[in-house]
């Protein structure tokens, strides 16, 4: 499991976004801390997760 920065993630519409981004790119299980603007996830590698986020608008970094 990694944990990601997300610091533009800020509403329910954000998580979903990133949650069907990640899914359909072969997430194995999602955390989302909204407070804390992390995502934990399992199941994609670093490099991947942080591109995949990128291209959708969510620039993320390694918590």
């Amino acid at each position: 499991m990694a944990i990601f920065h997300v610091p533009d993630m800020s509403c329910g519409h954000c998580k979903a976004s990133i949650t069907a981004t990640l899914n359909t790119n072969g997430a194995d299980a999602l955390s989302f801390d909204m407070e804390a603007r992390t995502v934990s996830v399992t199941g994609i590698d670093t490099k991947t997760v942080i591109t995949l986020l990128d291209q959708i608008g969510f620039p993320a970094t390694v918590a």
